[in-house]
């Protein structure tokens, strides 16, 4: 299915929000975030866009590489780290949020930030329903 084509107002505002949940935050964590977010939930269409986007942000392959297995990796910083414990968490809900994981977070972005942060997390999780759903090929852009 061609999303775009089949509900173009609902597409329109996921673009939307998207947009506005990237703003003020680095473009080279946004992308982080975004193939971290894929990785859980297994949308390989949209870990191929945003490995993509993040080679173009100025993203190393190393970094890119090891994003899988980032708790044991060195090559992120402290916030980056915070950001993706909580996108993962976010993205695995049922588990819960935890505090340490949410303050942690807190600790490195301010609100505003944050806020967009979380708005981002589940704006990556809505892409990649949508995107799995509807059984969007890697490499269509």
């Amino acid at each position: 299915m061609n999303f775009n084509q089949a509900a173009p107002k609902v597409f329109k505002a996921m673009v939307a929000l998207d947009s506005a949940a990237r703003q003020g935050l680095d473009p080279v964590l946004v992308e982080l975030v975004q193939i971290r977010v894929a990785q859980i939930n297994r949308c390989a269409y949209c870990i191929d866009y945003h490995t993509g986007d993040a080679r173009k942000a100025g993203e190393t392959e190393d970094r890119i590489y090891q994003l899988s297995a980032w708790e044991e990796a060195s090559l992120y910083s402290a916030q980056e780290r915070a950001a993706l414990a909580l996108a993962e968490a976010v993205t695995r809900l049922p588990d819960g949020i935890p505090d340490a994981v949410y303050d942690e977070a807190a600790r490195h972005f301010g609100e505003e930030e944050l806020a967009r942060l979380i708005a981002l997390i589940f704006t990556a999780n809505a892409w990649n329903r949508m995107n799995v759903t509807t059984r969007k090929t890697p490499g269509t852009f």
